[in-house]
């Protein structure tokens, strides 16, 4: 992944419990109410969210800045696509 992690957020995502496709499918309703170049931080208990996030970044042209795992919660910065 990305060396550094993003020291801040414009929005954050709770999608803790959230089974797939929901953390994904929340995400991208939450980048929608973003403006480019703001960045969405997403927390996640679903581990194929890992794998979703990933793909999605590539394909939608947004950007997956930094990704971790703490405490068997999947985290991630995504900036919106100017």
């Amino acid at each position: 992944m990305n060396a550094e992690k993003p020291d801040r957020f414009d929005e954050s995502l709770d999608a803790k419990g959230l089974d797939c496709p929901l953390p994904l499918l929340k995400a991208k309703q939450a980048l929608n109410r973003l403006s480019g170049g703001q960045i969405l931080y997403v927390e996640a208990t679903d581990q194929g969210s890992v794998r979703d996030f990933d793909a999605f970044a590539r394909q939608s042209g947004n950007q997956l800045c930094y990704s971790e795992t703490v405490d068997g919660a999947y985290r991630f910065w995504l900036r919106k696509r100017a």
